[in-house]
């Protein structure tokens, strides 16, 4: 009877002590799970400020087309590369496509501001001057944005592949996103002839 009495606090010591260990990992896990998906949400959140800014851009482009037709109808060509540059960026299913989109565009818009040059009638027009204007602060938006997307990405990715965070990452189904990568057209300059 007496060494059942001594056995009894030795057994309430361990099981407390194996209760403490289950809720400091239960509220790991938790804590863990709430950091990754509040670090995917900033994910899609900064991918919706790319979005918006290529769409903002996207909206200038007509009016930029048909400002530019009027001074330079012969320059048929690199109004068509805006034109369709900007339908593949429309089309585009997902981040990667918008933004290799996004360069095409980029890439359509210098060459033709550096038609503009060849058209001093056109350099002079104010809604061209205003779109000009417009589309370069856009640009530099979404530099910015795609700057920030790109950190919150390489973040997210950090806490999925980190242990012990890649444990709880792997039983709640949070995968790796894939992060940018510039086209290989990116690292040449554009060509732009007259």
């Amino acid at each position: 009877m007496r060494e059942q009495r001594k056995v009894w606090p030795i057994v309430l010591i361990v099981v407390g002590v194996i209760v403490v260990i289950a809720l400091a990992l239960v509220g790991y896990g938790v804590s863990t799970y709430n950091t990754l998906t509040t670090k995917e949400i900033t994910v899609n959140e900064k991918n919706s400020v790319i979005q918006s800014q290529l769409q903002r851009r996207s909206d200038l482009i007509p009016n930029l087309v048909n400002t530019v037709k009027g001074y330079a109808s012969h320059e048929e060509e690199i109004i068509n590369d805006v034109t369709d540059a900007r339908a593949k960026m429309m089309q585009a299913g997902n981040t990667a496509d918008q933004l290799q989109a996004d360069q095409q565009m980029s890439s359509a818009l210098a060459r033709l501001f550096a038609i503009a040059e060849n058209y001093p009638d056109l350099k002079a027009n104010q809604n061209f001057l205003s779109l000009q204007e417009e589309i370069a602060g856009t640009e530099n938006r979404i530099a910015v944005a795609r700057k920030d997307w790109i950190e919150a990405v390489n973040d997210y990715n950090k806490s999925v592949r980190r242990f012990p965070s890649s444990v709880i990452a792997g039983m709640f189904g949070f995968e790796q996103m894939e992060n940018y990568q510039a086209p290989e057209s990116a690292t040449s300059n554009p060509v732009v002839s007259f």
